[in-house]
């Protein structure tokens, strides 16, 4: 009887073997997205609530994808707080200060 074993029947074990080591470990791929977490704690405005939640599309994007939405978030905050500069406030007061004299 020989313990040898003939090559077709050391390829096959290795291929099973190959197969099974790749379904129990995953490659770690250091390039890969991974969400970052950062919890958003909502302002209560509609507009930079909205703006904070886009932040959230970076955990799903290789780091390169990042800059294109943080340019867009910055331009939706900053269209945000113009547009508070740009609504009218309520009515000034009427001032006391020039009366006239009679």
């Amino acid at each position: 009887m020989s313990e040898s074993v003939s090559e077709a029947e050391v390829g096959t074990e290795f291929a099973a073997g190959a197969e099974t080591a790749a379904d129990v470990e995953p490659e770690y791929d250091p390039a890969a997205p991974a969400p970052l977490n950062v919890p958003r704690t909502p302002t209560g405005n509609a507009e930079v609530d909205a703006q904070l939640e886009r932040l959230g599309d970076t955990d799903h994007l290789a780091t390169d994808g990042h800059l294109e939405v943080y340019e867009d978030v910055h331009r939706g905050l900053r269209d945000a707080l113009t547009a508070l500069d740009a609504r009218p406030g309520p009515p000034a007061p009427p001032s006391t200060y020039h009366q006239s004299r009679s």
